[in-house]
């Protein structure tokens, strides 16, 4: 192991340097949105939702080893079933975000039941397609996605009274 790799591993295995550097990160999060542009918080936001989608996708690439190419409709699944539960029922974000997250899970296991006997690059195509399949119908099913144009106009969640908006 080199040199350099030895050394981070002591220090992120060393309590009294890990517990300051998760109580500064945790103080920068508490800063960050009044200190930075709006731009800059859509940004981090933005990167955010990819890091957790991109950690969910090393549980099921990394951990578990199952090559799956069309993980991030999944994601959409969830995603639409917010916007259109909130645009056609005026449901709020945190009513929805349990049942966003449980048709995710549903569709995955739905596709996971026939489809996990398969490995390696059948796995792959199959999710592949499925991934196509969704992303060809919230494209095309104008009357149910909007199409192209998507949902626009969809309120901001709130948190303990406090309005999430893009005004500044």
């Amino acid at each position: 192991m080199p040199k350099e790799k030895a050394n981070l591993n002591h220090l992120l295995k060393n309590p009294r340097l890990v517990r300051p550097a998760i109580a500064v990160l945790a103080l920068f999060a508490a800063v960050f949105p009044f200190v930075f542009s709006l731009y800059q918080i859509n940004i981090m936001t933005t990167a955010l939702i990819y890091v957790m989608v991109g950690l969910g996708l090393n549980i099921v690439v990394g951990l578990a080893g199952l090559l799956d190419l069309g993980y991030v409709a999944f994601y959409a699944v969830g995603a639409y079933s917010y916007a259109l539960l909130n645009y056609h029922f005026g449901l709020s974000f945190w009513l929805v975000l349990p049942i966003g997250a449980a048709m995710g899970a549903l569709f995955g296991i739905l596709l996971g039941f026939p489809v996990l006997r398969l490995r390696g690059d059948y796995l792959a195509i199959v999710t592949l397609g499925f991934g196509e399949i969704i992303r060809l119908i919230l494209e095309n099913w104008n009357e149910f996605s909007h199409g192209p144009s998507g949902i626009a106009n969809i309120p901001r969640p709130g948190f303990f009274g406090v309005e999430l908006s893009l005004h500044q």
